[in-house]
């Protein structure tokens, strides 16, 4: 079963109640930003379009009938749109519902976007361009080597999970 299919079957449990689940100030603040970006007209409501693009940038690419779905029943004007209140607690459950697991395991393929199965130095410095961080080489090279526990040279999926779960 699709993980963001069974995300989108719990919610109906708790996207009517007026208090979001319990998520952080800054996971709540994010989804805040991605209403007011994805209202695109200001008015306050998201339609079908805006609900999909600002739901794919909170890391959900929901099918179409599963988008409508989520309208037609946590929307308002008969569904054509949604209200940052709805939005809010529609996504602040989905992502508290999230399998953490699954989360690290999407973050690891995107770092390792050439699909070797290892993180490497030049991973690792490609998303410190990307973030703006400028960290030399025997930096990055002294980093993989504390976490690679095969001596492979790179960072594997497994020791990947284990550095997030365990902070080492």
């Amino acid at each position: 079963m699709n993980s963001h299919y069974h995300n989108y079957s719990s919610i109906q449990r708790n996207a009517h109640s007026r208090a979001a689940p319990k998520i952080s100030d800054d996971i709540l603040e994010e989804i805040q930003e991605a209403f007011t970006l994805f209202d695109t007209n200001k008015d306050g409501h998201i339609d079908y379009f805006e609900l999909k693009v600002a739901m794919r940038a909170l890391g959900f690419d929901l099918k179409k009938d599963e988008v409508i779905n989520i309208l037609k029943k946590y929307g308002v004007d008969e569904g054509s749109k949604m209200s940052a209140d709805g939005f809010v607690n529609v996504m602040s459950d989905m992502i508290s519902k999230r399998d953490p697991l699954e989360e690290y395991k999407k973050a690891f393929k995107l770092i390792d976007e050439n699909g070797t199965g290892g993180i490497t130095v030049a991973n690792l410095r490609r998303i410190a361009r990307e973030l703006g961080e400028n960290i030399a080489d025997d930096e990055i090279q002294a980093m993989i080597e504390e976490f690679d526990l095969d001596n492979d040279g790179s960072i594997n999926e497994e020791e990947f999970i284990r550095i997030m779960v365990n902070g080492h």
